[in-house]
């Protein structure tokens, strides 16, 4: 299952593997940050993908609503219209399908 919480997870073994090409100048950058975290490469690669891709997940999962449309969205909850004769009659027919 896709985990997008910050949470750490059960140890799992790592069977899977991920290539990438890079450039001499991005090598020595990714090295030179992982040196600073005390990690080796690899570690240092693996938890920014992993935080870049659930932060990106996340990002993508939250509506994100401004001016108007954050007031239109408030007022609909809070002042909902009154169902339509055809929304009644829908729902009396879900009741009466679903035995309800």
């Amino acid at each position: 299952m896709l985990r997008t919480d910050l949470e750490k997870p059960e140890k799992a073994s790592r069977t899977e593997r991920l290539e990438a090409r890079l450039n001499s100048e991005q090598k020595d950058l990714l090295e030179r940050a992982a040196a600073l975290q005390g990690r080796s490469l690899s570690a240092f690669v693996l938890a920014s993908a992993e935080e870049a891709a659930i932060k990106t997940i996340q990002d993508h999962d939250t509506i994100k609503l401004v001016g108007r449309d954050r007031d239109a969205f408030v007022a609909a909850l809070l002042e909902p219209p009154r169902p339509s004769k055809k929304l009644r009659a829908a729902a009396a027919q879900f009741k009466k399908d679903m035995g309800l």
